[in-house]
């Protein structure tokens, strides 16, 4: 039998491409991030408190024959800890889950990737599906990007308590229907 396999791996974080040869924590149900991990350095001039910095990564694979082909995916949620920081004067049990929250966004969105992908017919694909299946990458990837905005803005970065435990109600709800995807 004569196997078919492409890789693509594509790893895209918040902020920039060099981060991939950083350390990451990768999103668990089970762990949860502590200010320890926090190993940046703060911005010396600005008035938000802390930056969390995270990613999704995904790679892709054809597996098959030519009669029958399938897809294989393996999709990632990161935590960049040297690009991630916090004021000392500003750590709190309250703002640090804020800052998990932004790293369970990423996760859903992951669950949103590896949904849409699952769905994906194998047998369809081919050589020149890369592009297809970075569309829909980058799609979730700006939905991501547009939550993570809309969760700080309606927030106003975790200083409005009521907005912020509407937040973690709703991605909590949203991780729990995509649960089958984790």
């Amino acid at each position: 039998m004569k196997t078919l396999f492409f890789l693509l791996v594509l790893s895209i974080s918040s902020l920039a491409f060099a981060q991939s040869e950083d350390l990451k924590i990768y999103w668990s149900e089970e762990t949860h991030l502590t200010w320890e991990d926090f190993k940046g350095v703060p911005l010396e001039k600005t008035l938000f408190h802390a930056n969390t910095n995270t990613g999704l990564s995904y790679s892709w694979g054809l597996k098959g024959t030519s009669q029958r082909m399938e897809l294989d995916y393996k999709v990632e949620t990161f935590f960049y800890p040297e690009q991630s920081w916090v004021q000392p004067a500003s750590k709190s049990e309250y703002l640090l889950k804020h800052e998990q929250l932004h790293f369970d966004i990423s996760e859903l969105h992951a669950r949103k990737l590896r949904k849409l992908l699952a769905n994906v017919d194998g047998s369809k694909l081919n050589k020149d599906s890369r592009d297809y299946l970075n569309k829909l990458y980058e799609k979730i990837d700006k939905e991501r990007s547009a939550m993570q905005k809309a969760f700080d803005k309606e927030s106003n970065h975790s200083l409005n308590t009521e907005a912020e435990l509407k937040w973690q109600k709703f991605v909590e709800d949203e991780l729990t229907k995509l649960e089958e995807f984790s």
